[in-house]
């Protein structure tokens, strides 16, 4: 005789969210995409790269590329003094490329979503597939697969 255990979904199913601190707008990443957080360090830059790519940074015995996401969604890349590098799981399924690092502004908060996240009313930029509102917080969704594929467009991966 087998046993099958029935779950049914319920209105407040909540998953785990982390809200990315940047210079210019806060994005919303699931918890799973966010591998490390590191302190900022200078990276290896390379000339004529696009202003996105900020060069490579060491983690592990990997080297990843670090992404200014503002540079890349027709904003400007931004040290400032809270800077830390978010190594982000990659999406596409390249065999070599796992990681992506990101510069981030700070250290990145556990949110806690459910049902009532609404989606917010605002113009979205290149690289952002929604917006929604998070109390008084409108966090952007980023493609993180259109940034990705931003790498292998530009011959980095």
């Amino acid at each position: 005789m087998s046993q099958a255990v029935a779950t049914t979904p319920t209105a407040s199913s909540t998953l785990t969210g982390l809200v990315v601190p940047l210079s210019d707008r806060n994005l919303l990443l699931p918890n799973v995409a966010l591998a490390e957080l590191m302190p900022y360090r200078a990276p290896l830059a390379t000339p004529g790269m696009p202003a996105w790519m900020l060069g490579q940074v060491a983690w592990r015995d990997l080297r990843l590329p670090l992404l200014s996401f503002e540079a890349a969604s027709d904003g400007q890349a931004q040290i400032g003094s809270n800077a830390r590098v978010a190594v982000i799981n990659a999406l596409g399924g390249r065999p070599h490329v796992k990681f992506l690092a990101l510069l981030v502004q700070g250290i990145p908060r556990s949110v806690k979503l459910d049902s009532s996240l609404a989606r917010a009313n605002v113009p979205l930029a290149p690289l952002e597939l929604d917006a929604v509102s998070l109390a008084d917080s409108v966090l952007k969704i980023p493609d993180l697969m259109a940034l990705e594929q931003m790498l292998v467009d530009a011959g980095l991966i």
